[in-house]
């Protein structure tokens, strides 16, 4: 195989399977992306309506394999190009993340290369440098995912403050445990998204958790109460639902407090630049309005595009090439840790 790599070049093998996707990249440099295979398991969920566990890891043993080869061919690049390893190693299911880690610890031992074990919740903040090429620190991030809502202060490279994240339900939980009481199947971020449109979000008004002044923290465990206490009522009464306003309604909640601290944390700040990440990053009310909301306080607004807002090893291979460069090294004995907190991976 003959390559085009300069000396200088490093070339990084990203593993992602921290829930239900399979996920291998090749990346040059942090933020040039040679390839970035994804191999979904939401048809094999979709009958149980949410993730489970034990299926996701079998699927990722039978797959980690193929999806690491395929991302090797697609990008031209052969084992001994490597510079070295990325992987997950938290937060998300533990059977999960054991067989990327696994993977990554044994091409990272045979080749004799750096391993870099990277926080998932991190990840999805460097998808944004993959996108926005010149993009770099200071910034806001608001990360909003199935398992975990944080506002993070971004100082650098490396160095977080978090803010502010969800003390019960993550928002894009709360999205899925709706769209399953709405009986619109799963994953439910996407059905809600795209039936709220539909709706008046103004016909159902839902609480929002604002919490105790000044604090940047979210709860959303008291809305998704509210709502499937709105169906059960109307059902018990023999009243008519309209799933469209549900859907609006339940949405028009979780964005607007998403974007009300989002913003007030910026002022406060004094950031001029918020980046949005994670896989609720993809709903169109929320990047529409956060951005009318960031103009409005002349915030600069980035988000990445939608097939590197959902999991992706790419946006964890940009996140190991940073923490490589800086030095940090994961020794062979990295373990996996289901509730990794931002910053405790080194």
């Amino acid at each position: 195989m003959i390559t085009n790599f300069k000396q200088e070049d490093i070339i990084t093998l990203a593993i992602e399977t921290s829930c239900d996707e399979t996920s291998a990249s090749i990346l040059k440099n942090g933020r040039e992306v040679l390839s970035n295979i994804i191999n979904s398991q939401i048809e094999q969920h979709k009958k149980f309506g949410g993730v489970v566990p034990e299926v996701a890891s079998r699927r990722h043993i039978e797959n980690i394999n193929d999806v690491i080869e395929e991302a090797l061919t697609v990008a031209d690049v052969s084992f001994a190009d490597l510079t070295h390893v990325g992987v997950t190693h938290g937060p998300g299911l533990v059977g999960a993340l054991l067989v990327g880690l696994s993977a990554a610890k044994a091409i990272a031992f045979a080749r004799e290369i750096p391993l870099n074990g990277v926080n998932h919740i991190e990840g999805h903040i460097y998808a944004n440098f993959i996108e926005h090429k010149q993009l770099g620190p200071p910034f806001i991030s608001l990360v909003v995912s199935g398992g975990h809502t944080h506002l993070v202060y971004m100082e650098d490279y490396g160095k977080y403050e978090v803010l502010g994240r969800t003390r019960d339900d993550a928002a894009g939980e709360a999205f899925d445990k709706i769209a399953r009481a709405l009986g619109l199947g799963y994953p439910g971020g996407p059905q809600i998204d795209r039936i709220a449109k539909e709706g008046n979000p103004d016909a159902i008004v839902f609480p929002k958790a604002y919490l105790e002044e000044g604090s940047y923290d979210f709860s959303f465990s008291g809305l998704k109460s509210a709502v499937l206490n709105y169906l059960n009522t109307q059902k018990m009464k023999g009243l008519d639902i309209s799933t469209a306003d549900v859907a609006a309604g339940f949405q028009k909640a979780i964005v607007d407090i998403l974007i009300e601290k989002t913003i007030k944390c910026a002022l406060e700040k004094g950031a001029n630049r918020v980046v949005l990440a994670g896989g609720v990053a993809a709903n169109s009310s929320l990047r529409e309005q956060l951005r009318t909301e960031c103009e409005k306080n002349n915030i600069d607004l980035k988000y990445p595009p939608l097939h590197l807002c959902t999991d992706n090893a790419a946006m964890i291979g940009c996140l190991a090439y940073y923490n490589y460069i800086r030095g940090l090294r994961s020794s062979l004995d990295l373990n996996a840790i289901s509730n990794l907190k931002m910053g405790d991976n080194y």
